[in-house]
């Protein structure tokens, strides 16, 4: 089979793969659409993803495909069953897994990260991990529920009521994917803010948000009763603590430089009685991703803006490709 392969730091190729073998309780997919992620810069960077990555290995954690074998003790899916692969596993025998907080796994192994992805024809997954999709979601759209999972768990970690206005400072792929969350929440206002005017002008067109345009409009200090902080920039971070208004929650969720810090008023957290608060990965929360998807609460598929071929993943972690919203990774070429 077709792979494209990381073997070593900045250093991404197209090879013939020996198609991997499963174990009992796992199941070999063949991929259809893989997404390509902000973790696959820093990974074939050499910077660490919510594992290392060693080399050589196959990158992709974002996945749909179709079931192609499964193991004898399978029974959650079979052969020919559309699905996509959350790549998070959890050990489930750390304090952290014991205690309902698996996202904080002290042995975290994940597909396209820890053990070969969906940048191949064929991957392997645990069952456990494998979630079949229903027939109104496209296996295109099937490959990003990991990041709509991962904005999900960061909406489940907030107490959230139709009468507040939400923030999302950031108009990346996951902060325009928590614009819709939050709308489908029931938050009855919910403001993206970024630097793209193609962006917003896209997501308030098909998802009616209001939008600021921070390269020429102010964010409104002490206003927004959520704020999500989708960058991870120290000044994007101080931007979300300025806009929370009294009692409001902060989430801050953009991956920042391991050497950055930004700036806190502790005078604010203190008269504001904010919340601030981090989200890791997405435990558990494949179900509701899913669910939204179906009932059309979420759409992923306007935000999407390059479908590439495996050659042509390594333009975009190279950061040789422009205006790009979302990427995505036509593996096997299936449609449904």
């Amino acid at each position: 089979m077709k792979a494209l392969v990381l073997q070593g730091i900045k250093d991404l190729a197209v090879q013939d793969y020996e198609l991997p073998s499963i174990k009992p309780d796992e199941v070999l997919v063949h991929t259809a659409f893989a997404g390509i992620c902000g973790t696959d810069k820093a990974l074939y960077a050499g910077l660490p993803g919510s594992a290392s990555a060693v080399p050589p290995i196959v990158l992709g954690h974002e996945n749909s495909g179709v079931v192609a074998k499964v193991g004898a003790a399978v029974t959650n899916v079979k052969v020919g069953d559309r699905v996509t692969v959350d790549p998070n596993i959890y050990c489930g025998q750390c304090q952290y897994c014991r205690t309902q907080r698996p996202e904080l796994c002290e042995h975290l192994d994940a597909v396209g990260v820890t053990r070969d992805g969906g940048f191949a024809e064929y991957f392997t997954a645990p069952a456990k991990v494998v979630y079949p999709i229903p027939d109104n979601v496209s296996l295109k759209a099937a490959a990003v529920i990991e990041p709509i999972s991962c904005a999900m768990h960061g909406v489940d970690l907030l107490e959230t009521h139709p009468y507040q206005t939400a923030l999302v400072i950031g108009d990346g792929f996951e902060g325009q994917l928590f614009a819709q969350i939050l709308k489908a929440r029931g938050i009855h206002e919910v403001t993206l803010a970024g630097r793209s005017d193609e962006k917003l002008a896209n997501n308030r067109k098909h998802f009616g948000v209001k939008t600021i345009n921070t390269t020429k409009e102010e964010i409104p200090a002490d206003h927004f009763n959520v704020v999500v902080e989708a960058v991870g920039l120290p000044a994007t971070q101080e931007q979300a603590l300025a806009a929370a208004a009294r009692g409001a929650q902060v989430l801050m969720f953009g991956v920042g430089n391991p050497d950055d810090k930004f700036s806190v008023n502790t005078y604010d957290v203190f008269q504001k009685q904010l919340t601030i608060q981090g989200a890791f990965i997405n435990p558990y929360t494949f179900e509701d991703s899913i669910a939204l998807l179906a009932a059309g609460k979420v759409d992923p598929l306007p935000l999407f803006s390059h479908e590439l071929d495996l050659n042509g993943v390594e333009d975009f972690v190279a950061g040789k490709l422009g205006k790009v919203s979302k990427a995505i990774v036509k593996v096997g070429g299936e449609e449904a």
